[in-house]
């Protein structure tokens, strides 16, 4: 859209055009002639605005998952948002950084190279405080990192990485490893200074500590599925996806899931007293006969009827009856 002119500048124009301040030919020609376009041949931008669009999409996802999925090794809540997507220089982002570091470098196979990941030194000793019994609170100045907390780290970017397989699924199936952890700056020179990287900021928060994942992908380690990178691509391909294949998934993560399980033999009720002057070879009459099918619960409600015996030498129960929920 062309700039919109004021009152006061139209009428100023029309003014020079009246008094042959401004030659009218000169103007035409002016507004024919073809704009230059500025081009930095030492920051090419390979990456189109649709591809870095797409690539948040992805990493919307990627974090959903991380949200969900850290809480459980952690313990304690945790929130990941995607603040930011840019296309700059390897160059400009490894000479920010500063020692020590959390420099995870990752395999991308089957795609070409590496990508990185870099994790805030806040977050790093939260997340080792919160793993070794603590509150999940940071340190007040940084320091170097042992080799336990490092194997700690270690630990937790795997399964980051490991929760980047589902958000690329549309676009390729990946099978990525985390290669090495690098504590210090002058050891990450893993991609080529002039290299193109597209740099997603993600921001990280575990209870009050709060801090940035920047997650560097190369353009080389893309190129072969940049046609991917649309947004066109990747909502057609989420339209064509099978709602079978979610059900599925859903199913396998329920069937894998674990319940208590009980079988009750019977019930009764006895004073306090009775309770305390218990001994061994005491009889407590139960409300039920030997001969009596077997209540079975499933957490605290009643599935099945069953039968009491022995298998391979352990006490065990023979389902007789499935109880539906209208029974």
């Amino acid at each position: 859209m062309g700039e919109v002119l004021s009152q006061n500048e139209i009428d100023s124009l029309l003014n020079a055009l009246n008094t042959g301040e401004l030659d009218v030919e000169e103007f035409k020609s002016s507004q024919t002639a073809k704009q230059v376009k500025e081009y930095d041949f030492a920051r090419p931008s390979k990456f189109a605005k649709e591809h870095l669009k797409t690539l948040e999409i992805i990493f919307e996802h990627y974090s959903r998952l991380v949200s969900t999925t850290l809480p459980a090794y952690l313990r304690h809540s945790c929130q990941v948002d995607v603040i930011n997507s840019e296309a700059i220089s390897y160059y400009e982002f490894s000479n920010a950084l500063s020692n020590p570091i959390l420099f995870g470098i990752v395999d991308f196979s089957p795609l070409k190279g590496s990508i990185v990941m870099e994790l805030s030194n806040n977050v790093g000793y939260a997340i080792i405080d919160r793993l070794l019994g603590g509150k999940g609170d940071s340190l007040d100045k940084t320091r170097d990192y042992s080799e336990i907390e490092l194997s700690i780290i270690e630990r937790i970017m795997t399964i980051l990485i490991e929760l980047m397989i589902e958000p690329w699924k549309n676009v390729v199936d990946l099978d990525p490893l985390l290669e090495k952890i690098e504590t210090n700056s002058q050891f990450a020179q893993v991609i080529s200074p002039n290299e193109v990287i597209a740099l997603i900021t993600l921001n990280l928060k575990i209870g009050k500590v709060e801090g940035l994942l920047n997650v560097c992908i190369p353009f080389i380690c893309i190129e072969a599925v940049l046609d991917k990178l649309n947004t066109k691509f990747w909502y057609s391909s989420m339209r064509k996806t099978n709602v079978e294949i979610y059900n599925d998934i859903i199913e396998k993560q329920i069937a894998s899931a674990r319940i208590p399980i009980k079988a009750v033999f019977g019930k009764t009720t006895i004073s306090v007293r009775d309770f305390i002057n218990l001994q061994k070879g005491d009889i407590v009459k139960l409300d039920q006969k030997i001969d009596d099918n077997l209540s079975v619960l499933v957490g605290d409600i009643k599935k099945f009827e069953a039968k009491p015996g022995v298998f391979e030498g352990y006490n065990a129960v023979k389902i007789t009856s499935v109880l539906r929920k209208e029974e």
